[in-house]
């Protein structure tokens, strides 16, 4: 008995089956480019917060490093600066960004029909979707209060007749760019906006 040899390219054995391999084939890989699209659209937001959250505790960190350093009495002209720190944010798909207080503590979405609440070493973020994260700043009190430049160029207490507007710091999103904070000495430390 001998084995027959034949050419590779004379051999058309199972030709007929290479227009259905195909078929096959190519349904399967546009199975899997499918499910690859379909996991990552639920990734997306899940990688979008993890991304946001690292913005926001970097943002925690750098607040925290200033709260033992230099503040400036807002009350004496020729003090010097107090101890500053520059916070770099991109955040898009938020409602708000707050520093200190609760501005929606009803969770409606509305921030002028109820009295902001307090919340000292806390970061509040509020998405589009609803959703709030709070984030605690460990260590000293941190009393955040916003900031308004007088007429000599300082940055002081922005003291106005709306109560929810003097506690805290509120940023309105989307949140874009850099954020700088100053730590002043009034009858307190406060660590207050220069924007």
């Amino acid at each position: 008995m001998g084995v027959k040899v034949t050419s590779f390219l004379r051999d058309t054995r199972g030709v007929d089956t290479i227009p259905l391999k195909m078929v096959f084939y190519l349904t399967v890989t546009g199975a899997i480019i499918v499910m690859v699209a379909a996991s990552w659209n639920s990734l997306s937001p899940v990688y979008s917060g993890a991304k946001d959250s690292k913005q926001i505790s970097d943002a925690a960190l750098e607040l925290l490093s200033i709260q033992n350093g230099y503040a400036r009495n807002i009350q004496e002209q020729n003090s010097p600066d107090g101890s500053t720190c520059t916070i770099e944010l991109s955040i898009s798909d938020i409602n708000y960004l707050a520093f200190g207080m609760d501005p929606d503590p009803d969770m409606n979405g509305n921030l002028t029909d109820t009295q902001w609440i307090a919340e000292n070493n806390t970061i509040i973020c509020q998405y589009v979707n609803g959703a709030k994260d709070r984030y605690n700043i460990d260590g000293n009190i941190i009393n955040f209060r916003k900031g308004k430049m007088d007429n000599t160029g300082k940055w002081i207490l922005n003291d106005e007749l709306d109560t929810n507007k003097n506690m805290g710091i509120l940023i309105e999103g989307p949140v874009e760019g850099k954020f700088n904070f100053e730590l002043v000495l009034a009858d307190e430390k406060y660590t207050i906006s220069h924007f």
